[in-house]
């Protein structure tokens, strides 16, 4: 009886097709941002996810206006101002977060002006700022699922020379690797990684997506391939969870599965055997 309720509770939703799209774009989500997002904690561009999500406004006002795929007008914005930043940070002169800040600002205010100009906005982009698992649709798991395989595929072709550089920049060019190539490809992942995750989780909640579950993995490992597997099942985990719980308590689907992935973070912070409880409670071996 204990068994058949309990199978009822995980079944249940799942004879919906809205919970299916809704389920499966999470945990897409939840595994690309995971990967990509060990490369956004090892190099500390926390605040480059959040920046590329509003800069991304842009594309969405100008795809909107235009009425073509408001996820080709994110994509093209995110990856045009990581570019920028790329490029602002390593010939202009500019520092790394001052570039973050001046096209992140720039852009999200060319995307209000532009929005504010169209008529009847406010409800079709309400998802795309605060996040709308349950209204994703086939379409949208298609280009999900689409620029995830592009990002996963580029992080397989180029592992080996993405984690070189991450780890030692000045080291991978005097190797002879393609440093300037690597450092674009990066913030180029990066821009359509975030992209992935806005419809999900909205454009305000993105950037934990891309660094709490990656962040959790660093906690119980210090091998970088595990912290991306680790980072995955986190990522995934959190959806499982989030998009249940959501739904059986009725509250935001996106907000929920942030709020399981910190609780993750919270619990490897206290348990975890280098950092946490474990590692304080275990016995020191003198020499």
């Amino acid at each position: 009886m204990l068994l058949d309720a309990a199978l009822s509770l995980i079944t249940g939703p799942l004879a919906y097709g809205f919970m299916q799209r809704g389920l499966l774009a999470t945990i897409l989500v939840g595994i690309i941002c995971s990967v990509i997002g060990a490369f956004v904690v090892l190099k500390g561009l926390a605040f480059i996810g959040d920046a590329l999500a509003h800069a991304s406004f842009a594309g969405v006002a100008v795809a909107f206006i235009a009425g073509f795929n408001i996820f080709l007008g994110a994509a093209v914005a995110a990856v045009l101002t990581s570019f920028g930043i790329g490029y602002l940070s390593r010939r202009a002169g500019v520092s790394f977060d001052t570039a973050i800040g001046i096209l992140f600002s720039g852009m999200f205010a060319l995307g209000i002006v532009l929005i504010s100009t169209a008529p009847n906005y406010t409800v079709d982009l309400f998802a795309f700022v605060f996040g709308n698992i349950l209204g994703v649709g086939l379409e949208e798991v298609i280009v999900i699922l689409g620029l995830g395989f592009v990002a996963l595929g580029l992080i397989a072709l180029f592992y080996k020379e993405l984690v070189f550089y991450a780890f030692d920049p000045e080291m991978a060019a005097a190797a002879g690797l393609p440093t300037t190539f690597l450092h674009y490809l990066l913030l180029g992942l990066i821009g359509i990684t975030t992209v992935v995750a806005m419809k999900v989780v909205g454009l305000v909640l993105v950037v934990a997506m891309l660094v709490t579950p990656a962040a959790t993995a660093t906690l119980l490992s210090n091998r970088f391939h595990i912290i991306m597997l680790l980072g995955a099942a986190f990522g995934t985990a959190s959806a499982l969870a989030g998009v249940y719980l959501s739904y059986y308590a009725g509250v935001a689907s996106g907000a929920t599965v942030v709020l399981v992935t910190t609780a993750f973070f919270i619990i490897a912070l206290l348990l975890s055997p280098r950092t946490g409880l474990l590692r304080r409670s275990a016995p020191t071996h003198q020499p």
